[in-house]
């Protein structure tokens, strides 16, 4: 299966907004591990967006 092109980019750039991580950092991670910190991100942002 294929992973679109536009939600790597998507993805690259979430994490680098809220983590301050290099592009080649975030690149270095394996796939299941840069969607899961997406993930987790989402999380806490939502949760905040709650609870404040």
């Amino acid at each position: 299966m294929t992973y679109a092109t536009d939600r790597v980019h998507e993805e690259i750039a979430y994490i680098a907004y809220h983590f301050h991580w290099s592009l080649e950092d975030i690149l270095d991670l394996e796939h299941r591990d840069r969607r899961r910190y997406a993930q987790e991100i989402a999380s806490l942002v939502s949760r905040a967006a709650t609870e404040g």
